[in-house]
């Protein structure tokens, strides 16, 4: 992947000097999952998509219904030029951006010494740097007219971890601590961000969309463990679609969160794991009090 940054671009005219009646989303992985039912969520209710998916063909179903309202793109978003030249065209042809959500990823499943050096720059090719270039690439255009919301969705991976997805964990927690800092770079520029952290859900994110790395037999005790505790999950797993309505809730809030979790057991381990995380620092805190030192003069 090459990485250069782009000149600034011409803009057209945006919302704020032209005021439209629906909002302008470019949505990234809408071939399903999330980013499909999202886009039919905001087409729905008369708002205009551009989806991008790697083939469009997933999109012909969504284009006969909606007609123009939808923008269907081919688009691989760890090709740089190719996600910048998307926005642009995204925006040339609605006019304005409102909402851009990066939603294209996939898992990966291996522990951490299964993992090739191929494996892990891929998951986070896609994972990281694609959520990257889509936000830069979209942020000319938010800070000229001076509004706009990104949704960037993470996991409850993208907070706590968990055997056998080291990598796609690590490549949430790096979406998790880029967001939270430009959060705060673009808040004066009237520019909403939200990192959406979901459970479970009954998508194809560990199905055929997943990678994995070859086995070490070592680790077959603790993926037969990992796959009982699936089991379990997976009997509560979220619906996708009831995730429509949320979204829309999210997108539509005048004050809307920097981040949230969608469905009810995320909450339950981010309590676990914090809580975890101060008894330790506590414990060893007077290790790290003496590790300070004490100042002396030059």
């Amino acid at each position: 992947m090459r990485w250069k940054r782009h000149p600034a671009r011409q803009f057209p005219p945006n919302s704020k000097d032209s005021p439209v009646a629906s909002k302008t989303w470019f949505i990234t992985g809408t071939s399903r999952g999330f980013g499909r039912e999202w886009a039919i969520a905001a087409l729905d209710r008369g708002d205009r998509v551009a989806a991008t998916a790697r083939s469009t063909d997933s999109l012909s179903d969504l284009v006969q219904q909606y007609g123009d309202a939808l923008l269907p793109l081919q688009l691989d978003v760890t090709d740089r030029d190719a996600v910048f030249a998307a926005v642009a065209q995204a925006v040339e042809h609605f006019g304005n951006l409102d909402i851009v959500v990066n939603n294209a990823g996939y898992g990966h499943f291996g522990t951490i010494e299964e993992l090739t050096e191929a494996e892990a720059r891929a998951q986070f090719d896609t994972n990281v740097f694609g959520v990257l270039c889509v936000t830069q690439a979209a942020l000319p255009y938010l800070r000229e007219q001076g509004s706009g919301h990104i949704i960037q969705v993470s996991s409850i991976g993208g907070i706590s971890a968990f055997p056998n997805v080291g990598i796609y964990n690590g490549s949430k927690w790096a979406v998790e601590g880029f967001t939270q800092a430009l959060a705060a770079e673009v808040e004066d520029f009237g520019i909403h961000v939200t990192l959406v952290e979901p459970a479970g859900y009954s998508t194809d994110w560990s199905g055929d969309s997943a990678k994995h790395s070859e086995q070490l037999s070592a680790y077959n005790p603790l993926r037969e463990k990992a796959a009982t505790l699936r089991a379990t999950r997976q009997s509560a797993q979220g619906d996708p679609v009831a995730t429509r309505a949320a979204i829309l809730k999210v997108v539509d809030a005048a004050e809307p969160p920097l981040r949230i979790f969608f469905g009810d057991t995320p909450i339950n381990v981010a309590k676990a794991d914090y809580a975890s995380r101060i008894e330790t620092w506590e414990q060893w805190q007077p290790v790290s009090v003496e590790a300070q030192g004490t100042a002396t003069d030059a």
